[in-house]
């Protein structure tokens, strides 16, 4: 039987279906990701005004040249059609082939515009910014919802993203040793490098948290279970992403951060000074990302903060 070019419409159709025989085999793609594959694989025709009718061979690099120049008048940021243009890679990933070859489709690669692919290197914010954030964040302790605290407090000081905020369990603190320490692997290399964080600690954040969790988190429990066990397997910060919309517009309110995801930058505030006091291995033992991550967006060879040092001293 000869191969036939599918449409773009039809691979829009398969690929969650094989996506999800794959996830049964292998464990991944997760489902958020062919989700948000499909989305950003529209948008890219979209973009480059290709019909979802037209063929697959349609995708021509000249054709999706035209994503580019769409992207520079409407203002979007490399980084953004980046992501479009690696769904396009991922819904023709080396695992999918074997799947279009039973519906007897040809397949043929597509070359993509070159451009630079790397956001841009973190921009230090300046003291006055910092003296914003600091005291915007010691505001939150009297804050009506404990849990604004929570959340800012595992973000600023143990460089969480907002979605491990939103799925951490009590059970993810850990006493070792007398240490409590925090233990988790975020999801973002879950998938790929499977890189845990296990951070101690501070004793006043601990005794913090456990205020919190006593007397302002009772309602969250789950009834006919003991106590401890309630606890336990109990979200830390319950209802995660309401807490974030509020903290994201008041951060936008006070003008310390814009952007549809102002809180985010309390996660780099803090990897930034964890790397600028104990180096890029500490903030890659923080933050969970590889420390070749740590080094091409943190680093600043323009600033270093080993103070007057003899190097002779330290032979």
């Amino acid at each position: 039987m000869a191969k036939i070019m599918p449409t773009i419409q039809m691979v829009l159709e398969k690929y969650p279906k094989i996506a999800a025989v794959e996830r049964l085999r292998m464990g991944r793609p997760g489902a958020k990701t062919v989700r948000n594959a499909l989305v950003n694989v529209k948008r890219l025709c979209q973009m480059a005004q290709i019909s979802f009718d037209e063929p697959y061979s349609s995708l021509t690099c000249k054709r999706l040249t035209r994503v580019l120049d769409f992207a520079g008048r409407e203002g979007l940021q490399p980084i953004t059609i980046w992501s479009y243009m690696t769904s396009l890679k991922c819904m023709f990933a080396r695992w999918t082939l074997p799947y279009y070859a039973d519906f007897k489709w040809q397949i043929p690669s597509v070359e993509l515009p070159s451009y630079n692919r790397l956001p841009p290197r973190y921009v230090r914010p300046d003291n006055a910014v910092l003296a914003k954030v600091k005291a915007w964040y010691n505001a939150l302790e009297h804050s009506p919802d404990a849990r604004e605290w929570v959340a800012a407090t595992l973000m600023l000081e143990f460089a969480m993203r907002n979605g491990d905020v939103g799925a951490l369990r009590w059970a993810d603190f850990r006493d070792r040793e007398g240490q409590i320490t925090l233990c988790y692997t975020p999801h973002k290399t879950s998938l790929t490098s499977g890189r845990r964080v296990a951070w101690p600690v501070h004793h006043d954040i601990w005794t913090r948290l456990c205020v919190y969790r006593e007397t302002c988190h009772e309602q969250y429990l789950r009834r006919g279970k003991p106590r401890k066990e309630a606890w336990h397997s109990a979200l830390v910060v319950p209802c995660a992403k309401d807490v974030f919309d509020r903290l994201n517009a008041d951060l936008r309110t006070k003008k310390i951060f814009s952007g549809s995801k102002a809180c985010y930058e309390l996660r780099k505030i803090c990897v930034d000074h964890v790397y600028q006091k104990f180096g890029a291995e500490m903030a890659s033992s923080i933050s969970g990302d590889d420390i070749r991550t740590m080094m091409r967006y943190y680093a600043d060879p323009s600033q270093p903060n080993i103070g007057d040092t003899r190097i002779i001293d330290l032979i």
